[in-house]
C-alpha cells in the first residue's frame, strides 16, 4: 500500500478516536456510570460497536483512557489559565474567591460528569489505572497550593502550606459532598442555604478564615 493512502486513513482513524472518547465523556455525563455501554456510546459517536472494540476491549479501558484524559486536560487548563505571575497581581482574597466562583460553577455544570468520574475512579481501588488518576489528581492539587503560596506573607496560620493544602481539601470535600453526593443539596438544603450566593459567600469566609485572612466587605 502507498504511503500516501496511509496518511487519509490514519488521519480518519484518529479522528474516530477523538469523536469515540468525546462521546463517552457526553455519555458518561449524561447517563451515568450504570447508564454507559457501549452500544449507547457508539450510537453518540457515529460508530459501529465492532469499531469501538477494535480500539478498546471493554467498556472500562474506554473509560480508563477517558478519566485520564480528562484529568490531564484539566491540569493543563489550571496551569495555562493561572501562573505564579498572575497570582502575584491578585490579593489572595481576590484570588480564593475566584477559584471557589470557578469550582462551585463547574461542579454544579459537570455534576452528573463528576459523580460517575468519582465513582468509576474509586472501584477501581488497587489497580495501575487508579495510581495514574491520583497521580495526577496531586499534581493538580500541589500546583494550586504553590499558587496560593505565591502570597503567602498574606497567610498568618503559622505553616502556610498545610494551612492552603487542609483548606483546598475541606473546600473540594464540601462541594462533593453538597453537590456530587447529596445531588445539589437535597438533604443538606435544611441546614445549609441553596441559593448560588450565600453558598459562595459561607466557602469564601471558611476558607479565608482558616488562613488566617479577614474576608472583604462587600
Amino acid at each position: 500500500m502507498a504511503l500516501t493512502s496511509l496518511a487519509p486513513q490514519q488521519a480518519r482513524s484518529r479522528e474516530s478516536t477523538r469523536k469515540l472518547l468525546k462521546a463517552a465523556q457526553e455519555v458518561l455525563g449524561q447517563r451515568g456510570l450504570e447508564g454507559t455501554t457501549i452500544p449507547r456510546i457508539a450510537r453518540h459517536a457515529g460508530l459501529t460497536p465492532g469499531a469501538v472494540y477494535r480500539r478498546f476491549p471493554d467498556k472500562e479501558a474506554l473509560l480508563e483512557t477517558v478519566i485520564l484524559g480528562i484529568l490531564e486536560r484539566q491540569d493543563e487548563r489550571l496551569r495555562a489559565s493561572l501562573t505564579p505571575a498572575m497570582t502575584r497581581q491578585i490579593p489572595l482574597a481576590v484570588f480564593a474567591e475566584q477559584l471557589i466562583n470557578g469550582m462551585l460553577v463547574s461542579y454544579r455544570a459537570n455534576a452528573g460528569l463528576f459523580r460517575a468520574v468519582r465513582q468509576f475512579v474509586q472501584g477501581r481501588n488497587h489497580t495501575a489505572f487508579f495510581k495514574k488518576a491520583a497521580g495526577l489528581e496531586i499534581r493538580t492539587y500541589r500546583y494550586l497550593v504553590d499558587l496560593f503560596l505565591v502570597r503567602r506573607k498574606e497567610i498568618k496560620h503559622p505553616d502556610p502550606r498545610m494551612a492552603v493544602s487542609f483548606a483546598i481539601a475541606v473546600l473540594v470535600s464540601t462541594l462533593i459532598e453538597l453537590i456530587l453526593v447529596d445531588q445539589d443539596l437535597k438533604n443538606w438544603q435544611a441546614v445549609i442555604p441553596k441559593d448560588e450566593a450565600s453558598l459562595k459567600r459561607e466557602l469564601l469566609r471558611s476558607f479565608l478564615r482558616y488562613l488566617g485572612i479577614e474576608p472583604r466587605r462587600n
